[in-house]
């Protein structure tokens, strides 16, 4: 099997238009017992930079405090027998710590979803986690039957995809 290729923009502009479509991921890493943990939470994005809230005291914030790797999994459904469209994608995730970064997030999430509560981090509650992939799948599944073409995400070990947009 070949390297994945780098991804082009044509795949990019597929895949941010499905995640803008979308509300919902599924977000797995690595438990210290090495088993995997998997958890459904709400997002936004920006073009392909993810970002969700978690609480300090989850074992999903303990989970990817020690072990950053984690793996994204989106879907969205159409046509109604057995056909969609998803996402799969692995990277890193880190804490997005900078009170400007966190506001603007806010203002972003207060435009795209009015009725939702914003990033509003309380003191040590809850913690706003940026999730950088680094190797995406893209998903067609038509008639119970799944294709799906693989890219990589900036250079081994950069720090950035946003350069890319």
């Amino acid at each position: 099997m070949s390297a994945p290729a780098p991804i082009h923009g044509r795949a990019v502009d597929a895949i941010v238009e499905l995640l803008e479509r979308e509300r919902l991921m599924t977000i797995a890493c690595n438990r210290p017992d090495g088993w995997p943990q998997a958890t459904t939470v709400g997002y936004l994005n920006e073009g392909l930079n993810l970002y969700f809230i978690v609480a300090r005291t989850s074992q999903k914030y303990a989970n990817l405090s020690a072990d950053p790797r984690a793996s994204v999994a989106i879907r969205s459904e159409s046509g109604g027998h057995g056909g969609g469209v998803g996402v799969s994608m692995a990277g890193r995730v880190a804490e997005v710590v900078d009170p400007e970064a966190v506001g603007r997030l806010n203002r972003r999430i207060g435009e795209r979803y009015p009725e939702v509560h914003i990033y509003s981090p309380s003191g040590d509650s809850v913690a706003v986690l940026h999730f950088r992939p680094t190797i995406i799948s893209a998903v067609g599944v038509t008639r119970g039957r799944s294709e799906a073409e693989t890219f990589t995400v900036g250079e081994s070990g950069d720090e950035s995809v946003s350069r890319l947009f």
